[in-house]
């Protein structure tokens, strides 16, 4: 009788081991959505903040001192959203289509001379395999479809 018991308290502890995993990962998925919608939430609504991104994403050049840094920070803040994303991947907590649906940005912003002022300033201020992992979107073929991030003949820069 004290084995079935046994048994059954076993089989009981596993549920809810399950039961506790289950609700990580959920947990562990809406905070990172949560992050990155708030960034995004901020671009679309600040125009200031937008204006800034998007100029200086096009921009060869550094922006004046205050917007670039503005740029740079804001920048980091999608990076290391994208990057809690990636290390949430390794540990299991997140699953692998998540991530790749969150850093598709990263593809269709790298041909921009921004993405490759940011990378070259700050890729050592994160995570190394994140960071190789960041370079190996980089090396990927652009995405054609985001028009987003494309621009007509006149930037709204001149």
């Amino acid at each position: 009788m004290g084995g079935i018991a046994v048994i059954v308290s076993l089989i009981y502890v596993g549920l809810q081991v399950s039961d506790s995993t289950s609700a990580i990962r959920s947990a562990a998925a809406s905070d990172a959505t949560t992050a990155m919608q708030s960034w995004y939430l901020e671009m679309g609504r600040n125009r200031q903040a937008s204006d800034i991104w998007y100029n200086a994403m096009w921009s060869p050049e550094p922006l004046p001192d205050h917007d670039e840094f503005q740029f740079m920070m804001s920048m980091h803040t999608a990076i290391l959203g994208m990057q809690n994303s990636y290390l949430l991947v390794e540990e299991g907590t997140l699953d692998t289509e998540f991530r790749e649906a969150v850093t598709t940005a990263i593809v269709a912003v790298k041909d921009l001379p921004g993405m490759d002022r940011y990378w070259k300033q700050r890729r050592g201020f994160l995570h190394t395999g994140f960071a190789n992992y960041v370079d190996g979107l980089l090396s990927r073929d652009a995405i054609e479809t985001l028009d987003i991030y494309k621009t007509s003949d006149v930037r709204p820069d001149q």
